[in-house]
Parts: C-alpha cells; sequence; structure tokens
C-alpha cells in the first residue's frame, strides 16, 4: 500500500499498484516495477555490465576519499555515482571481455582548489614513500597555506590500496607515507589530491604521480 504524505499533489512512499513511490536526495521519484525480459542481452549490454562491475568493484575501496572528493559536484547525485560515470567515460580500456583500467586516469577527487608545484614521491627508506611539493603560500580562496593533503596508493600486483586523509598541511612542503612491507621491492600506482581546511567542500583535482618502486 502506498502512502500519500503530501496531499492529492505529494509524493508518496511503497508500492501503488504498477508504481512505486520514493524520496531521493530532495526529490519525490516514482518508478514502474521492472519487467522481466526473456531476451538475451546484446553485446553491448554485456559489455557495459562488465565495465560497471569493474569500476565499481575497483572505486569501492576508497570510497571514503570518493565521498569527500566528489561531493561538491552534485546534490541530486551520489559522489559514488559521479565518480563511476567518470571513470567509465575515462579510464577503462582494453577490448571486450578483457576491460581494465588505464591507472593513470584515475581520480578521487576532482575540483578547483589548486594543486601545489613540483609534486613528486620517491622510495629511500624499506617500506616508506617520500612526497614533496613547493608551496608558493596563501594566494586566493583556491590557495591556502593551510589546505590538506590525501594520499592513495595502489598495488596492481596485490590489488591492495592504503590511502590516507587529511595528513599534512600545504605548508608542510613535504610527507614521509609508511606502507606495507609487502609492497618492498614491486611498483605502486601513487595518487594525491588536497582539500581546503576553511571552505567545506572545496577540492583539488587528483594528481596521478606514476608507478614508484618501493624499497
Amino acid at each position: 500500500m502506498g502512502i500519500i504524505r503530501g496531499g492529492i499533489l505529494g509524493g508518496f512512499r511503497n508500492k501503488a499498484g504498477s508504481v512505486i513511490g520514493s524520496y531521493w536526495r530532495t526529490l519525490d521519484i516514482i518508478k514502474g516495477l521492472p519487467r522481466i525480459s526473456g531476451k538475451a542481452p546484446t553485446q553491448k549490454q554485456s559489455d557495459q555490465r562488465i565495465k560497471f562491475a569493474l569500476v565499481t568493484g575497483f572505486c569501492s575501496w576508497f570510497k571514503g576519499l570518493i565521498n569527500v572528493g566528489y561531493k561538491s559536484l552534485s546534490e541530486k547525485d551520489t559522489p559514488m555515482n559521479i565518480a563511476v560515470s567518470f571513470h567509465l567515460k575515462e579510464a577503462v580500456i582494453g577490448t571486450s571481455p578483457n576491460f581494465t583500467l588505464n591507472y593513470a586516469k584515475v581520480a578521487f577527487s576532482q575540483g578547483k582548489l589548486r594543486l601545489p608545484w613540483s609534486m613528486a614521491v620517491l622510495s629511500a627508506t624499506a617500506a616508506e614513500l617520500d612526497f614533496s611539493w613547493v608551496n608558493f603560500g596563501s594566494d586566493d580562496e583556491n590557495q591556502d597555506d593551510t589546505d590538506v593533503i590525501s594520499i592513495m596508493i595502489f598495488h596492481p600486483g596485490l590489488y591492495e590500496f592504503v590511502t590516507v586523509k587529511n595528513v599534512v598541511a600545504r605548508s608542510a612542503n613535504a610527507y614521509t607515507m609508511s606502507v606495507p612491507a609487502e609492497f618492498s621491492g614491486d611498483q605502486v600506482h601513487v595518487y594525491a589530491a588536497f582539500s581546503s581546511t576553511k571552505t567545506p567542500e572545496l577540492v583539488s583535482n587528483t594528481k596521478y604521480l606514476g608507478l614508484t618502486t618501493v624499497l
């Protein structure tokens, strides 16, 4: 039974005949009941399902970063939905059915906050990564000394992720991050982005720092 809560012109909840009413992110939604099709999926539909499973499975590992990094891009879509859409369009490569991801295109954050200059990463100590960048100080609303860095490390061979959020300020110019000892001797993909401590939801684009060999 559906319940109309706002009068004859208001939205309703639950099932009413062949439709379902719900409320989602400030919107009243009415959907028809799904129809079961006996047709086999087309090649395009099958490929899209493979790509979708690939992207959602990958992005689920750094959902916490995505929830911050994509939050300001839409009031209606969830950060994860936006991130999945982005990666489907920009990061999926290969031919059916062997799709994979272009890891250089992966991004856990998109925004207008300025990145610092000359961002770099290297490993000079076992199981550690040293990050450095050049900070030119506070400029305007799109750059401030108090902006903080978040980092994601992805080991493709082990399919392991290590993330840290808001660990040091832009003014520090450097940060040393520990990674699992199992990463030693292997190459990892490295990503970084900054977020504002003064302006809610103001973030930078993700900077892909490339493949780095961990000592």
